[in-house]
Formats: C-alpha cells, sequence, structure tokens
C-alpha cells in the first residue's frame, strides 16, 4: 500500500513547495488537483488553491508538473480531475494528459442530482433516471477514450451526485471494462451520503474497485430548527482521528478484501497547520495500516 495527497487539501503551498514538503515527510506520491478555479484573497480549498493546476491550458504545465513530481522522488496515484462525464471534449483532454503524465488514473465526475445545487448552479431539477441514463452513454464512451489512452477513468463516490454509493457506482459502470473504468471509494465522503459496510461493498465492486480516499467528517447540531421543531444537523470534515469514520476498520476491511494500491488523503479539517497536518496524517496512516494488516512498504513506517 502507498499513501499520497490530494492537492486540494493543501491551498497554502504552491506546486513546487507542496512536492518538498511531502517528499520530506515521507510520503510515497501526489494527486493533482486539476481544474480552473476562481481567485480569491486568501488561499482555500476550492478557490485561489495554490497547488491547483488550472485546465485552461492545461497542457502547458504537464511538463513542469512531471519534471517537479520526479525529482522530488513522488509516484502520481493517479490525478485529480474534475471534468464532468457530459463534457466529452474536455473529459478527452484530461484522459490523454493522464497519459501524458503517466499517472495512469484520472477522476471524472458524474452529475449532481437533480435536487442538488452544485458550485454556482441551481438544482436542475433533472429527475435520477433521465441522469443516470445519460451517464451511462457517456461512460460507454469514455471506456472506449479511456482505453485508447491506455488509461483508467475513475468515478468518485460523492455525496449529492448519482454515485453516492458503492451501489449506484457499480451499476453504472456495470458490463464496461475495469481495466479501464474503475471507482474511487471515499470514506469520508460515504458519512454524508451512501454509507454500506466496507467489506460487503468491496466485495460488491470487485474489480471495479481501484483507487482509495480517505478523510473524516462529523455530524453536529447546527442548533437550529425546521419548521416541524425538529433539529437540524450540518455535516463538517474532522481530522482523521478525530471524525466518526473509524480509518482502522476501513483499513481492516481493505485489508480483508486484499486491496494493496493506493490510499489518496485529502484532509479539509483544519485544527492543525497544513505541514503538520499532513506530517501527522501519515505518521497515522502507517501505524493504522499496520494494525489493520495491510502491506506497508519497508522503511516508510
Amino acid at each position: 500500500m502507498k499513501f499520497s495527497v490530494f492537492t486540494a487539501s493543501t491551498p497554502e503551498w504552491t506546486p513546487e513547495e507542496a512536492v518538498q514538503h511531502l517528499a520530506d515527510q515521507g510520503w510515497d506520491g501526489v494527486e493533482w488537483r486539476i481544474t480552473d478555479q476562481a481567485d480569491a484573497a486568501e488561499p482555500g480549498f476550492w478557490a485561489g488553491n495554490r497547488a491547483t493546476v488550472p485546465l485552461t491550458g492545461m497542457e502547458e504545465h504537464l511538463d513542469r508538473i512531471a519534471a517537479i513530481t520526479s525529482t522530488a522522488g513522488l509516484e502520481f496515484s493517479g490525478v485529480g480531475g474534475y471534468a464532468r462525464c457530459d463534457n466529452h471534449a474536455d473529459v478527452d483532454r484530461m484522459l490523454a494528459s493522464t497519459a501524458r503524465l503517466g499517472a495512469e488514473k484520472v477522476r471524472v465526475t458524474t452529475l449532481p442530482l437533480g435536487t442538488a445545487a452544485w458550485g454556482n448552479e441551481p438544482a436542475s431539477g433533472t429527475p435520477y433516471p433521465e441522469l443516470f441514463e445519460g451517464a451511462r452513454r457517456d461512460f460507454e464512451w469514455i471506456a472506449e477514450r479511456a482505453a485508447h489512452h491506455g488509461v483508467k477513468a475513475l468515478v468518485e463516490l460523492h455525496h449529492r451526485t448519482i454515485t453516492a454509493s458503492a451501489s449506484s457506482a457499480l451499476r453504472l459502470l456495470d458490463g464496461l471494462d475495469p481495466q479501464h473504468v474503475g471507482v474511487i471509494h471515499d470514506l469520508g465522503n460515504l458519512l454524508i451520503e451512501g454509507q454500506e459496510d466496507y467489506l460487503p461493498a468491496f466485495d460488491l465492486l470487485g474489480d471495479y474497485l481501484a483507487h482509495v480516499h480517505v478523510k473524516n467528517a462529523v455530524w453536529v447540531n447546527s442548533g437550529e430548527t425546521d419548521e416541524s421543531g425538529a433539529a437540524i444537523y450540518r455535516n463538517e470534515w474532522a481530522p482523521l482521528r478525530s471524525g466518526q469514520g473509524s480509518v482502522l476498520q476501513y483499513f481492516k476491511a481493505l485489508a480483508a478484501f486484499g486491496y494493496d494500491g493506493w490510499v489518496t488523503v485529502e484532509d479539509f479539517s483544519t485544527e492543525l497547520p497544513l505541514a503538520e497536518r499532513t506530517a501527522d496524517n501519515l505518521e497515522y496512516l502507517r501505524s493504522t495500516a499496520a494494525l489493520a494488516g495491510l502491506s506497508v512498504p519497508a522503511g516508510r513506517r
């Protein structure tokens, strides 16, 4: 098993600073965030993130990203893309760029639910069956293009999208070639929506389980009530050690399944400063993986 960091969670660092910090701390790899983002007065996870590669003109940045990653002694765990499955032009660019980097895998986002506002767009109101049928056609095309480029397109389990659970993602991809499409299982996202018992979900996905993301979350009482007088809860990101999800039980299920691939951390908690947060996460993940019986490369514990 190898550990990497998704650069959405390192907004204060430039790409050069990110690879240097991660290499010095002993991480195995990095997962680059590639998307166009809004400017911000202060760097944030989703706007003004300094460790993000812009989608516009992305191809001009690839040689630099490959060079600094390699020079730091890091590997690509994959690419954190944001091209949506129905945007075929950008999806094909992401697939081609992933092949050029030698990163092997890239996330392709699925559609938000018709009831979900997303980004700066209001909820579409489109019924789920219509969204799902369109996405299935898109992924049939994506699987062919991924095969053409020799890479794998990944569907992330993400709340408020049509693939919030392992079951929904399998239904979307079932019958397509698992050499070229797969699923990112995400501990933290599933605490918000889509949770299924870990090992049965891994068994269900089978060869489609291609990648793992780890973060943690909690549900907290907002102190507000709805029109009926019932409490309103909201979800918040939390440190790996203090969220509601058990990383140890998650890793034990991965060990029982036989998973030995990448685990990418995207910690959006802010209790610790960034450098302390990433260093502490690596120490915790290594020790917890060992407790769970997962294979950790010699000299990296």
